[in-house]
Order: structure tokens, then sequence, then C-alpha cells
């Protein structure tokens, strides 16, 4: 399930402000692995515990958001830094 194309347009990082698009299948592998072998934590330092079937990420490409369900979780205290990621 993706995100409506319309809320797209106008979500935004809720940090930055930056905008975001649908995280590629690679980078979400890549991001997936990463939270396989433990590590990764959320911006509010919990650590990210499940792999994403899907998510954003900011045009910069500095942070991740999950999507649930179709629906973004643009939380500041869930959002994945990507600096924390070494094959990013």
């Amino acid at each position: 399930m993706s995100v409506d194309p319309k809320l797209l347009e106008i979500l935004v990082c809720p940090i930055t402000k930056v905008s975001v698009q649908v995280l590629g299948r690679q980078k979400l592998a890549t991001l997936n692995r990463a939270i396989a072998e433990g590590g990764v934590k959320h911006l509010g330092g919990t650590v990210v515990d499940t792999p994403l079937d899907e998510a954003l990420v900011t045009t910069d490409g500095r942070t991740v958001y999950r999507i649930d369900d179709g629906i973004p979780v643009m939380l500041e205290d869930l959002a994945i830094p990507t600096e924390q990621l070494a094959d990013w």
C-alpha cells in the first residue's frame, strides 16, 4: 500500500521542513539489513526493532520515516537518522 500522491506532495519533514519522497527498494533493503543487525536507533533514542515495509526519506537523504498501512508516521521521536547507517 503506497502513500497517496496528493499527500506526498504536501508532506515535509517535521524537523527540517525538507520535502520527502518514497524510499527506493534498494535503500529500503539497506536500511532493513542494518535494522536486522541491530543498533539502528530512532531520533528519540529507541532501537528500531522491526523492518520497514515502506518508508519516506527526506530529499536530502538524511531522515527516514516509516509508513504503516499506507500512513506515514511523521513523528520526530520515530525519525531514523541515516547518518548512523554505514552503507547509506
